[in-house]
């Protein structure tokens, strides 16, 4: 397999769960898959929200979760404390730095602001070659619909390079988003 395979994807996600139960059914839905296929889950430690939710379910179907959590948030997001590994670092920066570290792509589903910086980020980091490693948005009922659109139009207006809006891959199906990331490796 070597480097051409996803090893472990990085799932940016909520502290919270969303109005809809479609949300903590999709990261139910990828966390299981992800098992399944053998791909391990890096995401930010917490027991609440999505980010519990896509944890619980890998390590139900017998997958490798690890988190990276700041000491700060580790009482106000409360730590999971069943996970394969769980990483206590000092900042954000860290937990942005480390979870970069350990992954071979990167999945945001629907989340609030810290989930759009986390995106943003590897997105940013992507566009200045600091990475090569493929960028997806599992877009739940629409959800991300809106920041496609807006991409398209940063695109349209000049603020965005069509090389740079090709680094997201966006599904609404998770199955088919790792498979088209699976392909984009290397």
């Amino acid at each position: 397999m070597g480097g051409h395979a996803l090893m472990r994807i990085c799932v940016f996600c909520g502290s919270a769960q969303g109005f809809s139960p479609e949300y903590a059914e999709a990261a139910a839905g990828v966390g299981k898959l992800l098992a399944q296929r053998g791909i391990g889950l890096v995401y930010g430690g917490a027991s609440v929200g999505t980010m519990g939710v896509v944890a619980n379910a890998a390590l139900a179907a017998g997958g490798e979760v690890i988190g990276v959590i700041p000491e700060v948030l580790s009482n106000v997001e409360i730590a999971h404390g069943g996970l394969t590994e769980l990483h206590v670092v000092a900042d954000m920066h860290q937990r942005k730095a480390k979870m970069a570290a350990l992954s071979d792509a990167f999945v945001a589903l629907p989340g609030g602001v810290g989930t759009l910086e986390e995106l943003f980020e590897v997105w940013t980091w992507a566009q200045l070659g600091i990475h090569r490693k493929p960028i997806g948005l599992l877009d739940v009922a629409g959800y991300y619909s809106p920041l496609v659109a807006f991409a398209d139009q940063m695109l349209e207006k000049g603020f965005l390079r069509p090389e740079t809006r090709e680094l997201i891959s966006v599904a609404s199906d998770a199955d088919k988003l790792v498979d088209i990331m699976s392909r984009s490796i290397g």
